[in-house]
């Protein structure tokens, strides 16, 4: 499999925290703040983004293991950025260094793995699941 991965490649994702993004909504906590559960989804989103379209047709990434620090919370309204540099690259293994922030800084930080993966075999693997 031939991809034109190389470490240093990123992506920035943002989005703007509504009602749907809070602790409260997602049940991991009671306030109306941003959900730590939605920051990593957005980090995990920057690293897929910073990849895919570098990967052969038909194959994609799916994250296996993540590692987060949510230090800061954010409000409803506020806009919340998260950018996922690739660090490592160990043939299927992907490695990548996280950062969060919001207009007052830095929310959350840390690391993610993911796996290149073929997609219609992952599926058939998936499916004979049970």
């Amino acid at each position: 499999m031939s991809t034109s991965l190389q470490v240093g490649i990123s992506h920035i994702s943002e989005l703007t925290v509504e009602k749907g993004h809070t602790a409260s909504s997602y049940g991991s906590g009671l306030l109306e703040v941003y959900a730590t559960p939605s920051m990593i989804a957005l980090m995990e989103n920057a690293a897929m983004m910073a990849v895919q379209h570098r990967l052969p047709a038909g194959h994609g990434t799916v994250g296996i293991e993540i590692s987060v620090k949510h230090i800061k919370a954010t409000p409803i309204g506020a806009r919340v950025k998260s950018e996922a540099i690739l660090a490592a690259i160990d043939e299927r293994k992907l490695t990548f260094s996280l950062k969060a922030w919001d207009e007052q800084g830095e929310i959350g930080h840390g690391t993610h793995v993911r796996f290149i993966i073929d997609n219609e075999k992952f599926m058939k693997k998936v499916k004979g699941f049970g």
